[in-house]
Parts: structure tokens; C-alpha cells; sequence
């Protein structure tokens, strides 16, 4: 019987999560206990911060659905870390039900690289992303009874920004009608469902540093728009605090373990490529308190999770990374190089090179912010010895640091050499440097992240994003950090160009300011901030045996 992820995970013996905190230096009186394997942190409750962690940031190439094995390659390093004696927390961000039932998948990493209980975190968790539902829900069950109540606050009801959510691909949702029935069932009007981890109290959620930033970023939030056009707040309505007192709960990371006993902080899931795509501040800055060392992950290839991680995570959070990995395998090369997924096992060192010009784009956007990488090669069985030389022989050519991985078979062994290569990086001196400004026009922040991190001719924007960039700039809204919405498979906004496009030009459809997140979301193509199933989900191999215990859970 072959392995699987499921198999493996639920193979392994995982220690009381007490023994897991000790190790982390968390003391009993911080730990919630949700059964004996996952924990709350009551931040609140640690010992005053000695040390501020570095951080490692794990991104890739473009994805493929070849696959690129980011979040294993995660946890491996931080397993091989863990073997090399140094003091290390891996942080990831919670996964959403809607990928899992979906197509994507989970979020835990893989093989013998994975965070525990795999089940667990990868469907309800301890029940943060269903509070963020709740929170979210209430807010539009707030507006539309306020609506009901007499509309104190003149709210026109054809601009109701604020839309319901959950936690699941499900595109009949997209647009619907409420209210119908009559006077007693409310006010009618068009409303539509997101995905949870695209609502902005998710994005809020992971960028606040204590409750009452909290409470401050959800009182922010722009809900709707008067009959006069002027935008109305959470904190007009006057809810941010019992939004707040949902989530209160929630607010706190998560304590978990990988197989190898490493401690693992899982908070936070906000979409890369609709919202920013990180683990919360919290669960960064915990771990950064706790461990010398902080492998963390950002969302897709770096054109999206790295740039997104420096320009409003780091930003938000005054650090920025010490040193960061960039995840490729010969497989999406090769995709990349023009190879059909069905073809892939098929020796083609030509291919590789060709599609060598997307991990070349990704090292360039990461050296722009003054970062030199190191490339992990993520090794399949499938992966012949010529095609990773022709990696190997580009890396060495280009001075690009570059170790050879194979965590998922063997765990923190096999992300030895790219552990001691990323030691070498940690103990240099970083020249950081942020790509744009905040006060820099909102026309000269998307020219720099496309010209200069995807590697575009220019922006074009619409004649309604237009029209929304004016009113970003009447209400003084345009200083915030971009948040670009955009298919995470091309460097473009069109999924189909593959490897290093050249000369598009990126189109801006819409500009939604989300004022509690504090980041201007721009979207591109045809990103949808609710997804669809595929024709064949992942759920259809789901099930549970006689025992309960999880069935075909990837």
C-alpha cells in the first residue's frame, strides 16, 4: 500500500502538547488546551520578550499543478533546524475548507514534513476561521437590520460594500437576492457570498497586534455608502465591539507540532491571491519571542506572497525577513518550459532550462528587496539526474545559492543542506529595502510591482477602477500599500502565460479599499473572491471508517 499524506500523519506519534510548549518556552499558565494535541497561546500570559527570532520566508516559483511542495518545504527546514540543535518555530497559516473539499488541498505540508493532527487543522481546527464566519455574518445581519430599523445612518442599499461569507467554494452564492417576503422579512436587496478567508476581518484579524488593534482595525472597516455617497464605518454602526468579543478567541495562535516534534504556531489564512496571503502578525511575533529562529511561509510564488509579505506584512509589523528560500521543482519547470502535465515523468532537460526563465524572475524580485535567496529543489522520483543538473548548472552560473531537497520522504534529513545554506544567509547582514512608499500615488505603487515584480510593460486601468481611484483620492484613502488580486499561475494576469512573459500590460478592473486591513485590494483578470468547485472534487475520496478516523484526506 503506497503512503500518503494521511497515512503518514496518522502513523506518527505525537507528544502532549504540554511537552511541545515546554520546548517553545510557552509556561503552562499561557497554554488553552483543546484536547491533548492543539493549544491556544494567551499571548498575554508569556514571559516579557528577551529575543526577537529571525525569520526565514519560504516562497516559490509560479505554481503549477505540477506542484511545487512550498508549505513541506516549510516544515521540513524547520525540522532540519530542529536536527541541527537550533531554537526554531515553523509558522503556517490555517487552511480553508473551501481548497480542502476543492482542489487545492490542505495546508500542513506532506509526507514525512507535516504539521499534526493533519485531520484536525486541515478541517474545523480549534474554530477560528468559523468565528471569523460568525463575525463576519453578524456585521451583515447588523447592517441589514439596520436598514429594516428606520436607516438612521441613510445607508443606500444598492451600496452595501460589506457581503456575507463562508468557508467553502460555492459560486451559486456569488450573487444573491435578500429580503424578499414583505415588509416583516427586511429590506430587498442584491447581496453575495465571499469565501471567508477573503473577508477583510480575516485580513484584519492577521494584521492586528493586540485586541484593542483589534477592535480599532474592525471599527475602520467600510461597510456601505450613504444615498450621498460618502462611505459609513463599523464604527458608525457601533459594533466593533462585539465583533471584537467574537473573535477574542480566535485572536489567539494556535500551538501544534510536526512530526518531529518541532513546535508549530498555525493562525491565520487569508487568500494570496485576493487578500495578502500570510499567517497573522500574532503568530509571527509569538514565535519571533520565542524561538532564534522563525520559518514562515508566504502564499503562491513570490510575485504574490513575497511582495505581499514585505509591502504589508513587514511593513505592519516593523521586521522584515533575514533571509528567504524560493521553492522550485523539475516538474513546474518543466510545465513552465511548455511540457503538458500529462508528460511530465518524460526526460526533457531542454524543457527545464526553458522554463528556468520563471525561477529567474522570482530570484530577481527577491534580490530587489535586498535579499539574496536560496533555492530549494524540491526532488520528485520522477526528477532524472540531467534535469537537475541544468537547474543546478543556472543556479551555479548566476551565484544563486541552491541545495537539493527531499523533505517529504525524509523528514528534517532531508532539508539538511538547505538548512545550512540558509544559516550561512542568517548570519549576513540584510540590506532591506521596500520597493515603493506609502505616500507614493497609487498610479507609481502598481507601476513598481508590475514593472518591476512581475516584470510587465505597464498598468491599464478601467474606466470603473478609474472612477474608484478618484473617489480613493477624495476621501484621502490612496496612502495605504497595494493588495493585488491576481491568478497566482503567470507572472501576467492571464493564467495561460506561463514561464517569463514579456511585454503585457496588467489590467485593473476594480479598487476596493479596505481601510480595517489597511491596504487598497486591486483586482485583476477574472479572480473571484468566491471560488468555484472543480468538476471532481477532493471531497468525493473523503470519507470515515467504522472508528471515525479520516479517509482520503489527501
Amino acid at each position: 500500500m503506497p503512503f500518503t499524506d494521511l497515512s503518514i500523519a496518522t502513523s506518527a506519534t505525537m507528544l502532549p502538547i504540554q511537552e511541545i510548549a515546554d520546548k517553545a518556552g510557552i509556561p503552562r499558565k499561557a497554554l488553552e488546551l483543546y484536547g491533548n494535541f492543539k493549544a491556544k497561546i494567551d499571548v498575554s500570559s508569556l514571559p516579557p520578550a528577551t529575543k526577537n527570532g529571525k525569520v526565514v520566508l519560504v516562497t516559490a516559483i509560479s505554481p503549477t499543478p505540477a506542484g511545487e511542495g512550498k508549505s513541506t518545504v516549510t516544515v521540513g527546514l524547520a525540522d532540519a533546524f530542529n536536527q541541527l540543535k537550533e531554537s526554531v518555530i515553523v509558522a503556517l497559516r490555517e487552511p480553508s475548507l473551501g481548497p480542502v473539499m476543492g482542489m487545492k488541498g490542505g495546508a500542513t505540508g506532506g509526507g514525512f514534513a507535516q504539521v499534526l493532527p493533519m485531520e484536525d487543522i486541515n478541517l474545523h481546527f480549534t474554530g477560528d476561521i468559523h468565528a471569523i464566519t460568525t463575525a463576519n455574518n453578524a456585521l451583515s445581519a447588523f447592517i441589514d437590520n439596520h436598514l429594516h430599523q428606520g436607516n438612521e445612518l441613510n445607508l443606500d442599499p444598492r451600496r452595501i460594500a460589506w457581503k456575507r461569507v463562508l468557508d467553502m467554494n460555492d459560486r451559486a452564492l456569488r450573487q444573491i437576492t435578500i429580503g424578499l417576503g414583505g415588509p416583516l422579512q427586511g429590506v430587498p436587496r442584491q447581496d453575495g457570498f465571499d469565501i471567508t478567508v477573503a473577508s477583510e476581518i480575516m485580513a484584519v484579524l492577521c494584521l492586528a497586534t493586540s485586541l484593542e488593534d483589534l477592535k480599532e482595525k474592525l471599527a475602520q472597516m467600510v461597510i456601505a455608502y450613504t444615498y450621498d455617497k460618502e462611505p459609513v464605518t463599523v464604527r458608525q454602526l457601533g459594533v466593533e465591539g462585539a465583533l471584537t468579543m467574537l473573535l477574542k478567541d480566535a485572536f489567539k495562535p494556535n500551538l501544534v507540532q510536526t512530526i518531529e516534534g518541532t513546535p508549530a504556531i498555525i493562525h491565520g489564512g487569508p487568500f494570496a491571491n485576493i487578500a495578502h496571503g500570510c499567517n497573522s502578525l500574532m503568530a509571527t511575533n509569538t514565535a519571533r519571542r520565542l524561538a532564534d529562529i522563525v520559518v514562515t511561509e508566504a502564499g503562491f510564488g513570490a510575485d504574490l506572497g513575497a511582495e505581499k509579505f514585505m509591502h504589508i506584512k513587514s511593513r505592519k509589523g516593523n521586521f522584515h525577513p533575514d533571509a528567504v528560500v524560493i521553492v522550485a521543482t523539475v516538474r513546474a519547470l518543466k510545465m513552465h518550459g511548455g511540457v503538458a502535465k500529462n508528460e511530465l515523468t518524460h526526460p526533457n532537460a531542454d524543457a527545464v532550462r526553458r522554463g528556468m526563465t520563471n525561477l529567474a524572475k522570482h530570484v530577481d524580485t527577491v534580490r530587489q528587496f535586498g535579499i539574496e535567496p536560496v533555492i530549494a529543489l524540491n526532488r520528485f522520483m520522477t526528477d532524472q539526474e540531467d534535469e537537475m543538473h541544468a537547474i543546478m548548472e543556472w543556479a551555479q552560473e548566476n551565484g544563486v545559492k541552491i541545495a537539493l531537497t527531499n523533505v517529504w520522504e525524509q523528514g528534517g534529513k532531508g532539508g539538511l543542506e538547505l538548512a545550512k545554506l540558509v544559516q550561512q544567509e542568517l548570519m549576513k547582514p540584510t540590506e532591506f529595502k521596500l520597493l515603493y512608499d506609502e505616500t507614493d500615488s497609487v498610479e507609481e505603487k502598481l507601476r513598481v510591482i508590475v514593472q518591476q515584480v512581475y516584470g510587465g510593460a505597464g498598468v491599464q486601468l478601467t474606466d470603473n477602477a478609474k472612477r474608484k481611484l478618484n473617489e480613493l483620492k477624495k476621501y484621502g484613502w490612496d496612502a495605504l500599500p497595494i493588495c493585488m488580486a491576481k491568478t497566482q499561475y503567470s507572472l501576467s494576469d492571464q493564467p495561460s502565460l506561463l514561464g517569463r512573459p514579456e511585454g503585457f500590460t496588467i489590467t485593473i478592473r476594480d479598487i476596493i479599499p479596505k481601510l480595517g486591513a489597511g491596504f487598497l485590494v486591486c483586482l485583476t483578470g477574472d479572480i473571484m473572491t468566491m471560488p468555484g468547485l472543480p468538476k471532481q472534487p477532493a471531497a468525493l475520496k473523503m470519507d470515515i471508517d467504522a472508528a471515525g478516523n479520516a479517509v482520503g484526506l489527501f
